[in-house]
Formats: C-alpha cells, structure tokens, sequence
C-alpha cells in the first residue's frame, strides 16, 4: 500500500474533492468575490471540517453512525439546511445591488462558515471510512491509519486552497464583477441543488 498504490489513492481523493460540490462553489465565490485572502480562509475551514470527519472515521465515528440512523439524520438535515441558507443569500445577491461579501468580512467568520459546510455533511465521515477500509491493509495499525489520514489532508489542503488563489486571480475576479449578477443566481441554483441532493439521498447500510 505504502508505494504507487498510495500515490494513485492520495490522487484519486484530490480528483474527488476539486469536482464541483458544496466546497468548490463556496471557495471559488468567496475568491471571486473577495479575494485571495478570504478564498484561502474560506478554504483552510473546509480542510479543518475535512480534517473532524478524517479523525472521527478513523476512531470508529462512521460506524457508530451507520449504527444510529437518527444522528446520521441529524447531521443531514443541519447540512441541508444550511446549504438552503447560503442559496438564499447567494440569490439574494443576484437580485440586490449589494454585494454578497464584502472585502472586510473577517477571517474567523469565512474559516467558520467554510467549517460548517463540511461539517454539515454527513456523508464525508462515510467517504473517510471508505478510503480507509479501500486503501489499508487488514489488521492495519493506528499509524497506518495516522499517515494515510495525513496524506489525503495534505491532498484536500493543496485542492481547496488551490482553488482560494486560482478564482482569485484577477482575471477571473474581473469576469466575476462583469457578470456578477448571473454568478450569483448560479451559485444560488447549485447550493439549492446540493440541499435537495442531500435530502433525498439515504445512507445505504
């Protein structure tokens, strides 16, 4: 495992994390809209609500989970929920002057809300108990564990932080302040879409 197998694994979850979702519409809006600076921050909370789910897979979180639909349900509805919160500001935006997030908007707050939308979604302590049980050996130690955890942090970390400083690049900020407006009601549509997505998906036991 710990050879090319690890190289093709660690890749494959950085693959996964940069498709768009929740995450990457999130970064690349705040880059967009706010700079470099606030994607990033956006960004290193997400990798920190990555980073929860990895160590609660890892203590035995997922299956305690899988184990109690309720809490599994709890979490899904909190996500979805909270995703229908950021299409309402998202469309808002699109039919307001004002501007969805402003330039002072505080690191703590954009680390946070970037904590909240992965904490929020249950489903990433099930993908963590996946790639651990796919890409470790049977009877594997907790520092197997440890540095396979390490590995696919250090992966989302490159992903979500790369995509904080490309939609930052001000190029694509000034295509963002040409078509705002559309932006918005795109980012509106797709955290709609994702809550919806997340509502109607069942864990599979």
């Amino acid at each position: 495992m710990w050879g090319p197998e690890l190289l093709f694994v660690v890749l494959a979850w950085g693959i996964a994390g940069g498709t768009p979702g929740p995450a990457t519409l999130a970064i690349s809006g705040t880059a967009m809209a706010a700079g470099r600076s606030a994607g990033v921050s956006i960004a290193l909370g997400i990798v920190a609500g990555s980073a929860s789910w990895g160590i609660a897979a890892a203590l035995g979180m997922g299956a305690v989970m899988q184990a109690n639909a309720w809490l599994f349900e709890l979490i899904r509805y909190a996500g979805a929920l909270y995703l229908l919160y950021l299409a309402f500001k998202s469309m808002k935006s699109a039919i307001s002057p004002r501007p969805l997030m402003h330039r002072t908007a505080s690191i703590e707050r954009l680390f946070v809300k970037g904590y909240l939308i992965h904490i929020t979604n249950p489903k990433a302590v099930l993908s963590w108990g996946s790639i651990y049980a796919i890409a470790l050996p049977n009877g594997a130690g907790m520092i197997q564990i440890w540095q396979l955890f390490g590995a696919l942090l250090l992966m989302s970390t490159f992903v979500f932080v790369g995509y904080g400083v490309l939609f930052a690049l001000p190029a694509v900020s000034e295509k963002y302040k040409q078509m705002k407006r559309w932006f918005d009601a795109a980012f509106a549509a797709l955290f709609g879409a994702a809550s919806l997505k997340i509502l109607t998906t069942r864990l599979e036991t």
